[in-house]
């Protein structure tokens, strides 16, 4: 008992670590571009701006102004290597030499141990980000009525994404993402939970590190305001995501048959009841 004493709860606090990572992603990703905004140019702490022909404040430099302006550069650096930190620690982890060295010392908790990983790392990323208000933007709905119906349509799809998201992580066995199934085996001396997959899914596995690219892509492009700093997220995990993703129709089929499958599990107490 004395393992499961120690492994269990490791495993437990990696999965609450991850999920709460989750929600704050949640929050950094979606909600607080989508209902917060940006720091509005010329608020607090920043200079009045020169006035538009609407009358608001625009401190916000050109293109061509922000490569030579080091209040825009700085942040952009910061953010840069911010992100370069969690995709590195990413990748790195996830090379089979770095799994081989973290299975031989941490034994079964070695996916929980990556998935805390991730999650401090993300959390640095979210924590620490640096926005930048003056920077130029790609696009920005600011006139009626695209300033209120762009802001609902891009709410709707981030709504949509996520769910689809939330979706996609129960049908490739979320526990075992996390770590957590890895060490329930292992207490009950089940062995590990990839050795009894079919070869299908061991294939998919194999190749296939980021379930959820397509949807991710959408919430990270689809803003009402895509700013200088979001702009930089945008562009390199869009980066990351297209190199890690590896989808092909086999994987397809696999996927589609498990979702019937577990679409059919969940129906049956229905059937059953109606009978």
């Amino acid at each position: 008992m004395a393992p499961a004493l120690l492994l269990i709860p490791a495993a437990l606090a990696s999965f609450i670590l991850a999920f709460g990572t989750g929600v704050e992603f949640v929050r950094f990703t979606s909600l607080r571009p989508l209902l917060g905004g940006a720091p509005e140019p010329g608020g607090p702490g920043e200079p009045a701006g020169p006035r538009t022909s609407s009358g608001t404040g625009d401190a916000r430099q050109g293109w061509l102004a922000a490569v030579q302006d080091r209040s825009i550069l700085v942040p952009l650096a910061w953010d840069l290597g911010l992100l370069l930190l969690f995709v590195g620690q990413h990748s790195l982890m996830a090379t089979e030499i770095v799994k081989a060295w973290m299975s031989r010392y941490f034994g079964v908790l070695q996916r929980s141990l990556y998935v805390a990983c991730t999650a401090l790392a993300l959390q640095l990323v979210m924590r620490y980000w640096e926005p930048v208000p003056r920077g130029p933007v790609l696009w920005e709905a600011r006139a009626e009525p695209w300033a209120t119906w762009v802001p609902l349509l891009c709410f709707v799809l981030h709504v949509i994404s996520w769910l689809l998201i939330f979706s996609i992580l129960l049908v490739f066995d979320y526990a075992e993402l996390m770590g957590l199934k890895q060490v329930y085996y292992h207490v009950l001396g089940l062995g590990e939970p990839l050795a009894l997959k079919s070869p299908r899914a061991l294939r998919l596995f194999s190749h296939l590190r980021h379930p959820v690219c397509v949807e991710l892509l959408m919430v990270l492009w689809v803003v009402p305001t895509l700013g200088t700093d979001r702009l930089l997220l945008a562009l390199l995990l869009t980066l990351y995501l297209g190199l890690a993703h590896g989808l092909d129709q086999q994987d397809l089929r696999y996927l589609r048959a498990q979702l019937q499958r577990k679409l059919h599990l969940l129906s049956r107490p229905q059937e059953g009841e109606a009978e």
